[in-house]
């Protein structure tokens, strides 16, 4: 026999006769599955199976009650069966009667904080504890019921929209949530509508879409609305739950308004003592736009066009600033009427056919009067006058007067300055300026002069103006020479030679410049010495007209110099230049004096010249012991042979002493210092004399009356002499030829002592040729000369 069992749970809920019992069969299959011969005994076969669908219980339910219940068909109502259930909430949340499988809640369930539950079911035998049905799971399901209001998130809104935007513009989306089941019922499904906004707002009831309803929303009119959105859910049924929010929406400017003036006429007064650039006033055109769409620019149109005033815009505050830009003038215009127009900066397209975006208004401005000091007119004042004016000449005039409507006298007065008031003098009524002193050109070539007019019946309201007053130049001075000039002419001097260029200065400034002309006094001898040669350039070129000029014969020459201006009349003057004759050293250089100055080499030692006013001394006693010693012819003889032989050595060991000197200078000598070759090639090329090998010869009384003679009758002999000449001739070939001569720039000095002497020649050229060595000693000890020995003494002769 085949048994199908059909295990079935009953499902009641209790208290709700509408809801429905659920019913779960096992078929065969599943029976077969679940149910095992092995688990009910083996002589058993029986095939079981359970299927377990939801068990359904209503949310915020909160009396306890059965909500559903497990039977067994092995259940006979023996108690025998025993009912067990775990899972989710078992034996909190949910109990089982474990004889009747009876389910009931103990709480009330929220679908909100859990959905479902899930659970396990198990039937056992109680006294083999045995299972009679398998473990099997099933849900419990929390079913939803209205029990949660509809809630907007992402508060607060606020948007903005420009005004007058079309209708439709998207303002705004707001939201709202349900925590109840969406997919179960209308709990959760939602309605948005305006409570407050309209007509001006609209919004679409599904998607909660804030649009414009209205396409003249006007900022200047109103700025900001507050919409009042409203949501309800079970589709907006009675019985439901809803909420609201409020959107704040503002309206962005859009330049939709142009500049409006508050009156047709504005009135200003201004000061005629007013300095340019100074406020008038200020006028504003009121605009209801803000921001950049409320920038507006003004605009002056003078309808006389006197361009008097200005007009801009504060950025500030978009008034319209009215500037002074030229002075007022009482007397010529009192009052102006100008047109101003304020226009937008910006201006929208959309407005354009609007024609609103300008204004025009009308400004009156009336000029105050200020009693003014009195106006010069005819200025600038430039006035010449020559300087040989005679006292009280009119100079000129200045003219001023009093511009206010009185029209009040003036009087003319001069700064109180010594050079005006010494010089010049005004009317005080008409302001004519006199010349009161003589002028001078040369001493003041122009006066600046300062000439006040005062109001007689107010002398506070005083005026002043410069007058300058340029002395012109007249030809009242004579021309002189430049400098104090101090020219010479050498002794060498040929003629045509240039001896000095002069030049001419004069106080006078002419208006073509100076023209000088150089001559000499008229005269009927033509001056044989000099001669001016104008160069037609304000100069003059002095030269000779001869050779020879000779100090010995005159050492100055007066050359007077007439020179001419071209003014007129022409004046003239006559200086004269003193000319030096010089005796020239190289360069043409004239010494102070003119006269030959001879210098010693600065490099020479104090030893040097020390031992040559030795020398000199020594030759001077020499002297004086000669003219004592006349009377004897011996003593006489002997003591020139002793003094010639002294004077020689010392010469001699001066010599040698500078030429150890100067080479000793010359080793020592720095690396890059000057040498001083010139001055060690003079002196070591020096020879040192040779004194006299032989005793100087006796002189007899005709002898020396002999060389008296010839020389006398040299010294007559001039340098155009054909003796002398050849003579000078001889002796330039001797040192041309001579290796050891002196240097080119020493002085070389001859003389002719005669031809035919019988007594020879005592010249200096000849005595300086014996041999440097002689008998003197030049070891490192002193120079010493062995002398002569001094004669006897005898009856003729006596020191």
């Amino acid at each position: 026999m085949v048994h199908c069992c059909v295990l079935r749970v009953l499902l009641m809920l209790s208290c709700t006769p509408a809801w429905p019992a659920a019913v779960f069969i096992i078929s065969e299959q599943q029976q077969e599955k679940l149910f095992r011969p092995e688990s009910r005994g083996s002589h058993l076969r029986v095939r079981r199976g359970w299927i377990w669908s939801q068990i359904f219980v209503e949310e915020e339910d909160s009396t306890p009650r059965n909500i559903g219940q497990l039977k067994s068909d092995y259940d006979s109502g023996d108690f025998t069966i025993k009912y067990i259930l775990s899972g989710e909430g078992a034996g909190e949340i949910f109990i089982i009667d474990e004889y009747t499988g009876e389910i009931s809640s103990l709480q009330p369930l929220d679908r909100e904080v859990k959905p479902y539950y899930t659970l396990q079911a198990q039937a056992i035998n109680r006294r083999s504890k045995q299972p009679v049905e398998p473990e099997s799971e099933f849900i419990i399901k929390v079913q939803d019921i209205n029990d949660n209001a509809p809630e907007f998130i992402n508060e607060p809104y606020v948007s903005s929209i420009p005004e007058m935007c079309p209708t439709g513009t998207t303002v705004i989306q707001v939201t709202a949530t349900d925590a109840d089941d969406p997919m179960f019922g209308n709990n959760a499904k939602l309605i948005y509508s305006i409570l407050q906004g309209e007509p001006y707002f609209s919004v679409e009831p599904t998607t909660g879409i804030i649009v414009t309803s209205w396409s003249q929303l006007d900022r200047e009119a109103k700025e900001i609305y507050l919409v009042v959105v409203q949501v309800k859910d079970m589709l907006g049924l009675s019985g439901g739950f809803s909420a609201t929010t409020t959107v704040t929406i503002s309206l962005t400017d859009v330049n939709d308004n142009g500049p409006t003036f508050q009156h047709n006429l504005y009135t200003f007064a201004v000061s005629e003592s007013a300095p340019v650039g100074s406020t008038v006033g200020r006028i504003m055109a009121e605009d209801g736009d803000v921001g950049v769409n409320a920038r507006m620019n003004y605009s002056l149109e003078d309808l006389e066009e006197s361009s008097t005033f200005t007009i801009h815009t504060d950025p500030e505050t978009q008034e319209g600033i009215i500037i002074l830009a030229q002075p007022l003038d009482y007397e010529n215009k009192r009052r102006f009427v100008i047109a101003v127009e304020a226009i937008n900066e910006n201006t929208d397209t959309r407005f354009l056919s609007m024609d609103q975006f300008s204004d025009r208004t009308t400004l009156k401005i009336t000029v105050t009067n200020v009693d003014e000091p009195p106006v010069f007119s005819g200025t600038p004042y430039i006035w010449k006058v020559l300087e040989n004016a005679q006292t009280s000449t009119q100079v000129g005039t200045v003219y001023a007067r009093d511009t206010d409507i009185t029209n009040t006298a003036i009087r003319y007065d001069l700064s109180e300055t010594p050079d005006t008031q010494q010089m010049f003098r005004i009317d005080p009524d008409n302001g004519t300026v006199y010349v009161t002193n003589l002028l001078d050109r040369e001493t003041a070539a122009w006066y600046n002069l300062t000439v006040f007019a005062r109001e007689i019946l107010d002398n506070q309201l005083s005026s002043s103006v410069s007058v300058l007053i340029t002395v012109l130049d007249i030809n009242d001075n004579p021309p002189a020479l430049a400098h104090d000039y101090q020219p010479f002419v050498c002794e060498d001097a040929q003629p045509g030679e240039l001896i000095e260029l002069i030049s001419a200065t004069d106080a006078d400034d002419p208006v073509d410049g100076q023209h000088f002309y150089f001559s000499m006094i008229p005269d009927k001898h033509i001056n044989p010495n000099f001669t001016i040669r104008d160069n037609q350039d304000n100069t003059a070129s002095v030269l000779a007209r001869r050779s020879s000029f000779r100090r010995q014969e005159q050492t100055h020459y007066h050359l007077p110099v007439v020179i001419r201006d071209s003014g007129t009349p022409v004046l003239s003057s006559t200086s004269t230049l003193s000319i030096r004759v010089c005796v020239c050293q190289p360069n043409d250089h004239c010494p102070s004096d003119g006269a030959q100055t001879h210098t010693l080499p600065l490099d020479i030692s104090m030893q040097i010249l020390l031992g040559l006013a030795v020398c000199c001394i020594t030759l001077a006693v020499a002297l004086v012991l000669i003219y004592k010693t006349l009377f004897s012819s011996r003593a006489l003889e002997l003591m020139l042979e002793n003094s010639l032989h002294f004077n020689w050595a010392v010469l001699s060991t001066l010599v040698l002493a500078v030429r150890k000197c100067k080479a000793l200078q010359h080793e020592k000598a720095a690396p890059g210092e000057p040498k001083a070759e010139e001055f060690s090639q003079k002196t070591l090329s020096f020879s040192v004399p040779e004194p006299p090998s032989v005793p100087l010869r006796r002189l007899g009384r005709p002898s020396a009356a002999c060389i008296r003679m010839s020389l006398r009758h040299s010294l007559l002999l001039g340098p155009e002499h054909q003796q002398f000449q050849q003579f000078m001739a001889e002796r330039l070939a001797e040192a041309d030829a001579d290796l050891d001569a002196d240097p080119h720039d020493c002085l070389h000095t001859y003389a002719d002592e005669g031809a035919g002497s019988s007594a020879g020649s005592l010249s200096s050229l000849e005595s300086l040729t014996f041999d440097p060595c002689g008998t003197l000693s030049w070891d490192a000890g002193p120079h010493r000369l062995r002398l002569s020995a001094w004669p006897a003494p005898t009856d003729q002769t006596s020191f």
